[in-house]
C-alpha cells in the first residue's frame, strides 16, 4: 500500500479484506458460521440523555454477531473497531518497516497511552507503569517490597490468586507471616469489613493487599476507607482493579493507595496483554524493579520499572484508543449503564423459582457481577448449553464455593440479552440440560 492511498481508502481496503476472511477463511478456521464485519461508522455523540437507540450504536461499534450475547465482561470484554483498527494498522506498520527510525513513533504511541491511562485514573503519567494484565501488576508489588521475618501481610480471602497465591509463596520464601480476613455471604456491609481489617492490623503489619471489586461475586469494598486507615498507620496498600478499572469511574486522587493494578482486557474492552500498574510517587522509593532490560518508559517510575524489553506498542497503543472510546461516552455513564443491567438481571432471576444469588441485592455494594446458583443444574454444562442452544456466552462457577454461574454485563449489552438469558436460564430449570 503506498501513500499515496487515502486514510479513508485503507479503512476500506482493510474491512473489505477482513469481510472476505470472515465470509470465507474463518468458517474454516474456528468451524463455525462465518461473522460480517460491521458497517460501523464512528460512535456518534452521546446525547444529554442516553436512549437504546444511543446503546444500540455502542453495540454496532464491536464485532459480535447480534445474535451472541456476551455476558462476561469480568474475565474478557471484546474490543470496539477503532481499538481493532488501531491494532491493525500500527501491526501492519511496524511489520512493514521495522526499522529503528520508523519505530519512534511507537515509543510515541506508548508515552501517549501512558497520559491517556494517568488522565482515565486522575493520576501523574510519572506514577504509571504500563504492564501486561493485573496478575503480572501484583506480583511486580509483592516481588517488590522488602519484606522480612516479622513482617506482616494482611490479604481478603477473596482476592484474585494473583493476589493471595502470590503473596503465600512469597511468605515461604522470605519468611513473613500472612494474615486473611475472610469475605462474608452475603455483602456484610463496609462497616464490617473496615473492622475487620483494622482488627487485624497490627505494628507489624506492612501491606494490605485486597480486590476494589471481587471477580467472584461483584462485592465492592470500602477501598478509600481502608486506604485511610492503612496510610495512617504507616502500612502500603494494594488495591487490585481488575474488576474496577474500566467499569467504575476510579478516582485514584481521592483513593489513595500505594498501588493500584488493572487490565485491559477486560472492562476497558481494550487488547490483551496490556495492564496498568499505578505506584504512588511516595511509594515509589520503597518498592524495587523487579525486571530490568532495555526499552525503559520515559517519565517517572517507569524509566526504571518498565525495562520489560520489546514490547508490543500495538497492543499498548490500542489500549489508548478504547480508553478514548470510553471517555468519549463517559466513565461515570458506562457504569451506571452496567450496573442497571446488572439490576435487571439480580431482578430478573429474583423471580425465577430455584435461583439462589449470591451477590448482594443491595445495589451500593456490588459492581457489574451477578453469581447465581441454578437449582441443582451442573453449573459448566448449564454455561455450555447458554452458549450452544441460545447464544449467551457466561462463567461457570466452582460449586465448592458459591457456585453456579456469573453474569457480568457491560456497556455493550443490551437489555434484551439480560432477558434472553434469564428466559433460557429458567427453560432449562425446568427441562434440564
Amino acid at each position: 500500500m503506498t501513500q499515496s492511498i487515502s486514510k479513508r481508502e485503507m479503512c476500506i481496503q482493510r474491512r473489505e479484506f477482513l469481510r472476505a476472511f470472515a465470509l470465507g477463511g474463518s468458517a474454516a478456521l474456528f468451524g463455525r458460521a462465518a461473522f460480517a464485519w460491521p458497517e460501523a461508522g464512528d460512535l456518534p455523540p452521546a446525547p444529554a440523555e442516553l436512549d437504546e437507540g444511543y446503546w444500540q450504536s455502542v453495540r454496532r461499534q464491536f464485532v459480535m454477531p447480534s445474535e451472541l450475547g456476551v455476558l462476561n465482561a469480568a474475565n474478557l470484554c471484546p474490543s470496539p473497531l477503532a481499538v481493532l483498527e488501531a491494532m491493525y494498522d500500527y501491526t501492519r506498520d511496524i511489520d512493514r518497516d521495522p526499522s529503528f527510525p520508523n519505530r519512534v513513533k511507537m515509543s510515541e504511541g506508548k508515552e501517549a497511552t501512558r497520559r491517556l491511562l494517568a488522565e482515565f485514573l486522575r493520576a501523574t503519567p510519572e506514577e504509571i507503569v504500563i504492564t501486561r494484565n493485573t496478575s503480572e501488576g501484583n506480583n511486580l508489588v509483592s516481588s517488590g517490597i522488602d519484606l522480612k521475618p516479622g513482617d506482616e501481610v494482611l490479604i481478603f480471602s477473596d482476592n484474585h490468586p494473583s493476589n493471595n497465591s502470590a503473596w503465600i509463596e512469597k511468605a515461604k520464601r522470605y519468611g513473613f507471616t500472612v494474615r486473611v480476613v475472610e469475605q462474608v455471604n452475603p455483602h456484610p456491609g463496609f462497616e464490617y469489613y473496615i473492622d475487620a481489617f483494622t482488627k487485624l492490623m497490627s505494628a507489624r503489619t506492612r501491606v494490605l493487599a485486597f480486590t476494589h471489586v471481587t471477580s467472584t461475586v461483584g462485592d465492592v469494598l470500602p477501598v478509600k476507607d481502608l486506604c485511610r486507615i492503612a496510610r495512617e498507620r504507616g502500612i502500603l496498600t494494594l488495591v487490585d482493579g481488575a474488576q474496577s478499572f474500566g467499569l467504575i469511574d476510579v478516582d485514584l486522587s481521592e483513593m489513595q493507595p500505594d498501588f493500584y493494578t488493572g487490565s485491559g482486557h477486560k472492562w476497558p474492552c481494550g487488547p490483551k496483554e496490556v495492564g496498568v500498574l499505578y505506584i504512588k510517587k511516595s511509594a515509589q522509593a520503597k518498592i524495587w524493579a523487579s525486571i530490568v532490560s532495555v526499552y525503559p518508559g520515559a517519565v517517572g517510575i517507569s524509566r526504571t520499572f518498565e525495562g520489560f524489553g520489546q514490547r508490543d506498542e500495538p497492543a499498548i497503543i490500542a489500549l489508548g484508543e478504547a480508553l478514548k472510546f470510553e471517555m468519549r461516552i463517559g466513565k461515570k455513564r458506562i457504569q451506571e449503564r452496567s450496573r442497571e443491567l446488572t439490576k435487571m438481571a439480580v431482578s430478573e432471576l429474583s423471580k425465577v423459582d430455584g435461583v439462589k444469588i449470591w451477590t448482594s441485592l443491595d445495589p451500593s455494594r456490588a459492581a457489574a457481577v451477578v453469581s447465581f446458583q441454578a437449582g441443582n443444574l451442573d453449573p459448566s454444562q448449564l454455561a455450555a448449553a447458554l452458549y450452544e442452544k441460545d447464544r449467551i456466552g457466561c462463567a461457570p462457577r466452582d460449586l465448592n464455593d458459591r457456585g453456579g454461574l456469573r453474569f457480568a454485563p457491560h456497556f455493550f449489552n443490551l437489555p434484551s440479552e439480560i432477558e434472553r438469558a434469564v428466559a433460557a436460564v429458567k427453560r432449562h430449570m425446568a427441562r434440564g440440560v
